[in-house]
């Protein structure tokens, strides 16, 4: 069955199709034979095997079949739009065609190792982890993965341990970004960098106050004047007002001026 004809079965595309055969040939579940059908024919079988790693036999059709070996196990061969089951080798069966494909379909899987499954990531909690998952509200494309979020996590903590709020982080992690027709490929390598260039110096500390205790100031007494009686506040017990004193500055002049004529 062609490429073709599975992506019409099904709704992936042929690219995807491809890929996923190739994907499967390299882990060892499918595995193309090229047969020769006579008269100058070839024709190509595709073998999906249920245990990566068993041998598939290489169906002979010049010998009418006389010669030809099958795997260990079931397995699936597909020729064109047939399916057929390929049994267990019966007694005679040659086993040394089986035992050269085994070997080789070991070989092969043997250098190939199955990459795990990663491990689900815990969900980060804080301002901090909350600052940065709300970053593609302002700008879609520094949407950050789970793993970005925890990674950049404690260079944001550091920024709110200076003193540092949410709104002045999220400008700065914001500000000057590329137009909206261009992608950010790596959004978290960006916010990562600015957090670490642009970390502001921590806040001077603050002077010890000392509280300096002034003593109140006492009000000006109330004192009567000397020449009227009139109060006025004055520290001068023996104080005149001003009308008593401006009065008492014109009996001098006049007393000076009779002592000179």
């Amino acid at each position: 069955m062609t490429i073709k004809a599975l992506s019409l079965r099904f709704p992936e595309g042929e690219v995807t199709i491809g890929k996923a055969l190739r994907e499967l040939e390299a882990a060892g579940y499918l595995v193309r034979r090229r047969v020769p059908l006579g008269g100058g024919r070839i024709a190509t079988r595709t073998f999906f095997l249920d245990h990566p790693g068993v041998g598939v036999a290489r169906a002979s059709v010049r010998g009418g079949g006389s010669g030809a070996a099958v795997a260990a196990v079931p397995t699936y061969a597909v020729a064109g739009d047939e399916r057929e089951v390929l049994s267990a080798p019966g007694p005679g069966a040659v086993p040394a065609a089986a035992e050269v494909s085994r070997s080789d379909s070991a070989q092969a899987s043997s250098g190939r190792t199955r990459r795990a499954a990663p491990e689900p990531v815990a969900a980060s909690t804080g301002p901090a982890a909350d600052l940065l998952a709300r970053l593609r509200l302002a700008d879609p494309r520094l949407l950050l993965s789970e793993r970005d979020v925890q990674r950049l996590v404690p260079a944001v903590e550091t920024w709110l341990a200076r003193a540092a709020t949410s709104d002045q982080i999220t400008r700065t992690l914001t500000a000057g970004l590329p137009s909206e027709a261009d992608p950010i490929r790596h959004p978290a390598s960006l916010l990562e960098y600015r957090l670490t260039t642009l970390l502001p110096p921590p806040l001077p500390a603050a002077p010890s106050s000392t509280a300096t205790v002034m003593s109140p100031l006492r009000p000006v007494p109330l004192v009567s004047c000397d020449g009227c009686e009139r109060a006025i506040r004055t520290h001068d017990p023996h104080a005149l007002c001003r009308e008593c004193h401006e009065r008492k500055g014109r009996r001098k002049v006049e007393v000076t001026r009779r002592s000179v004529a």
